[in-house]
């Protein structure tokens, strides 16, 4: 298995951090007229809102964040590594395309649907069979990640034509999808040091 570096764990765990930090922030900025339970990220991050620059400066951070983390991620597949890294560009285009103070766009909307869908599909992507794997690079934990996340936007869909809670299933989703990239870091990293101190204990001239 390719060794994954430290430092990946330092760009994945800024993900949900940055992400949930700038809603947080822009959310406060708006004032209590904004509802996070039903309305969504991109409120905060339109054109005019007070929260702009923070929203969108959370967002584009993530994208680094997932860039540098597709990067370093050494030991998921190669498919796996360029979806996420794919989600973390369409971060950058999710931002340079805002949505309207009022109304809808259609660019913004399909930049967040094809980030989405990049994020979901990653983990299944990413995975590789053989006990060799570390966990979260195993097809079951991989299927599972990417079925929830799955079923985390079909839920923000159903909230959003029943005008419902729509802007809590949006966090609830990217949410899952801004953290998983930290559970596979983990699991790798988790998996070298126990091959390493497997290494370190057998006895000398052991082969």
């Amino acid at each position: 298995m390719r060794i994954v570096p430290r430092w990946a764990l330092l760009s994945s765990g800024c993900a949900p951090v940055l992400l949930i930090a700038g809603w947080t922030i822009a959310a406060a900025l708006e004032g209590p007229g904004y509802d996070p339970l039903t309305r969504t990220i991109s409120v905060l991050a339109a054109y005019g809102a007070p929260g702009y620059w923070v929203m969108n400066g959370a967002l584009a951070a993530l994208g680094v964040c997932h860039l540098l983390t597709a990067w370093g991620l050494r030991a998921a597949a190669n498919a796996g590594r360029l979806a996420l890294g794919g989600g973390g560009v369409a971060a950058f285009v999710v931002v340079a395309l805002p949505a309207p103070s009022s109304g809808g766009s259609l660019r913004h909307g399909t930049a967040t649907v094809i980030g989405f869908t990049l994020l979901a599909v990653w983990p299944v992507l990413a995975a590789w069979g053989g006990g060799a794997a570390p966990w979260a690079l195993r097809p079951g934990p991989a299927v599972a990640a990417s079925a929830l996340m799955a079923v985390g936007g079909v839920w923000f869909m159903i909230e959003m034509q029943r005008q419902g809670a729509a802007g809590l299933a949006e966090r609830v989703v990217t949410s899952m999808q801004s953290v998983w990239p930290f559970v596979v870091v983990t699991s790798c990293l988790a998996r070298s040091g126990s091959r390493s101190r497997r290494r370190d204990e057998q006895p000398a001239g052991h082969p």
